[in-house]
C-alpha cells in the first residue's frame, strides 16, 4: 500500500484538483455564455485548485527529475561528478523548501489567528494559504528520497537517475 502511495499520490491529487478546475471552468463559460451570469465562487475555486495543482506538481517533478534544468555541462562529465552535482543540487533545494515551509506557515498561522474567510466561497483562507507549506512539505519528502536514491546510487557505482527527457 505504502508503495503504490508513494508512486501515485501526487498523480492522484492532480487528477482529483485538474478535474475540479476544469469541470468548475466549464460550468461557468456554460453560465456566463448561455445564462449571462456567472458566480464569485466558481472564480474562486478555479484559482485555488490552480494554486494547489502548481504546488503538488513541483513535488511530482521533484519526484520524476522532470523539473526544468540546464544540463549541458552534464553530458561532458564522469558519473560520480554527475551524481555529485544532482546531490549539491538537491542540498539547496532542500534549504529553500524549509525555509519556504517555515515562512510560510507563518502566513498560515496569521490567517488561523485572525480567521480570514475567502469572498465568494466563504471558507477559512487557512484551506487556500496551506498549499504553500503542503508543496514544499511533499517537496522535502521527495528531496530526502532523491538524495537517500542518489547517495545509494553513488556508493554502489551505479548510473545516478536522470529522470525522463522531454526531447530524446
Amino acid at each position: 500500500m505504502f508503495e503504490t502511495l508513494n508512486r501515485n499520490a501526487e498523480r492522484w491529487a492532480l487528477l482529483v484538483f485538474y478535474t475540479m478546475l476544469v469541470a468548475t471552468m466549464a460550468v461557468e463559460v456554460v453560465r456566463r455564455e448561455v445564462f449571462a451570469y456567472s458566480s464569485i465562487w466558481g472564480e474562486e475555486i478555479v484559482r485555488y485548485a490552480f494554486i494547489y495543482l502548481a504546488w503538488i506538481g513541483a513535488a511530482a517533478a521533484v519526484r520524476e527529475r522532470a523539473h526544468i534544468r540546464i544540463d549541458v555541462l552534464l553530458a561532458y562529465v564522469g558519473p560520480r561528478l554527475k551524481a555529485l552535482l544532482y546531490i549539491f543540487g538537491d542540498l539547496v533545494m532542500l534549504g529553500v523548501a524549509i525555509l519556504a515551509v517555515y515562512w510560510s506557515f507563518e502566513t498560515v498561522s496569521v490567517s488561523w489567528k485572525f480567521g480570514s474567510v475567502s469572498h465568494g466561497l466563504r471558507v477559512s483562507m487557512v484551506w487556500f494559504l496551506a498549499a504553500v507549506p503542503l508543496g514544499f512539505s511533499l517537496m522535502l519528502f521527495r528531496l530526502l528520497q532523491s538524495l537517500a536514491r542518489d547517495i545509494a546510487d553513488l556508493r554502489s557505482g551505479r548510473p545516478v537517475y536522470e529522470g525522463a527527457r522531454l526531447f530524446d
